[in-house]
Parts: C-alpha cells; structure tokens; sequence
C-alpha cells in the first residue's frame, strides 16, 4: 500500500470512528478496552492525531511529548477530534513525499511512515467505537489487515522493547487462511524475533519446530493480535496464546 491509500483508510476510518461514537454517546462501556467510556476513546485518538500531525507539519527530528487529553465531552469533543483528523488528513496528503520527521517504525519514509500508522491506530479504534454499539464492527479490508499484522509483529514487536518473551525457546506461528502470508514469531528470553514467509510452509501440526499456530481470515487475526478478539483457531501449546495476550498490549507512552 502506499501513502495516498493509507491517507484514504485513514480519512474513511477516522469518520466512522466519530459516527460511532457520536451514536454509542460518551458514557457508553468500550466492550474492546475495558475501563474506558467512549469519551476516554475520542480524547485519545484525537490526541494522537494531533500529536502525529505535528512531526509532519513542524519537522520535529527527535520524539515530542504530546499535547495531553482536553477536557472537553460531548458534542464539543467530537468537533475537536472531527477537526484534528481532517487537519491529520490534509497534512498527511499534501505533505512532500520527502518530508524529514521523527519516527519510530522502520518505513520507506517518515511520510509513509506516519500514513500507515495513523490509518491503522484509527482503525484499531474504529474497532473500539463500533464495540460500543449493539452489532458487529465494520469488516477490515484483507490487504489492509495483511499490512497491519505485519505492521504488528514485525514493527512493534521488532523493537527490544517488546515484552513478549518466553523463559525458554519456542515458536509462535500466525498464519492468514485468506492471504499468501503466513509470519513466524521466535520467542525466547531476548526480544521476539519476527519473519514473514509465503503461506505454502507446513502447518504446526506438521512442523515439529512450530509450538502453537494461530490461523483464521487476516482481518479477524488483525483484531486478535491487537486484542480486541479471540483467534480464530489455535493448535498446539495454547500458552503461547495467553503469554501473548499478557504480554503483548501496545500502551501508550
């Protein structure tokens, strides 16, 4: 995907977040992030935008803190979080394919960078908004959720930072039903080490070196893997799955 495309599902999935959540109403319980209302959702999503925004915009070369949460609720929160992601947008789509920024995720370029990270953290809570309604989410879209698993495991997860650490050596495989794309994750005492492979490799239960498989349609492991549903289907050592489930969650600092 390329940085027009993800400026695209960044634009449409930032205003079904606010349709969402100008249905659901600001107490409303997020089923996906427990302890959050609605209004805890907006004031974050709209906080990051912003904060993205400004590498883009003013060049920041080294890591900014943010702008913290307004104070704001209701029909004013919605137009300030409705505002920040057009501002997002625009900036994202007119900024110069060259742009010089701090960023945190090996990319092609700061710019291709921040479109793909924006359009999958606002999609992510899109998710989350959508959970706060009676009904199933919005589908993801199976290129997208390709590019965000491998976004996942092999960008976040990538970095030393990742808590997702096993005492002993083992391996954890994600495998997309739907998609050529299958990623192998080793797990050991040192960061996850993380590969993406063609989805022609044996299945765990015909591969003695694979510990536990996950496998499903690409956009339910997207949300699985981001923790906002159950994996499709597990074989193998399902503590694997749990370590991930405990270990895994991207916060924000």
């Amino acid at each position: 995907m390329d940085v027009q495309e993800f400026v695209k599902a960044l634009d449409a999935e930032g205003r079904s977040l606010a349709a969402a959540a100008e249905r659901a109403g600001p107490d409303a319980e997020v089923a996906t992030c427990p302890g959050w209302q609605v209004r805890d959702l907006v004031r974050h999503t709209g906080m990051v935008h912003r904060w993205a925004r400004a590498f883009v915009t003013e060049g920041h070369t080294a890591y900014l803190r943010d702008g913290g949460l307004p104070e704001l609720d209701g029909a004013e929160l919605l137009a300030w979080f409705r505002d920040g992601h057009r501002r997002l947008v625009d900036s994202l789509a007119s900024a110069p394919l060259d742009v010089e920024c701090w960023s945190f995720l090996p990319a092609p370029s700061p710019l291709a960078f921040w479109a793909r990270r924006q359009a999958h953290e606002t999609t992510v809570h899109r998710v989350d908004a959508q959970s706060a309604l009676d009904g199933t989410p919005d589908a993801v879209a199976l290129d997208f959720a390709v590019d965000g698993i491998d976004e996942l495991l092999r960008g976040f997860h990538g970095r030393t930072r990742s808590k997702v650490r096993a005492q002993a050596p083992c391996v954890l495989r994600v495998r997309a039903t739907d998609a050529d794309a299958v990623w192998t994750l080793r797990l050991s005492p040192e960061p996850p080490v993380s590969e993406r492979g063609p989805a022609r490799g044996a299945r765990q239960d015909e591969d003695p070196d694979v510990d536990c498989e996950v496998s499903g349609p690409a956009a339910r492991l997207y949300l699985a893997l981001w923790n906002r549903l159950p994996f499709p289907t597990v074989t193998g050592d399902s503590s694997l799955v749990a370590l991930w489930r405990e270990t895994s969650a991207v916060t924000w600092s």
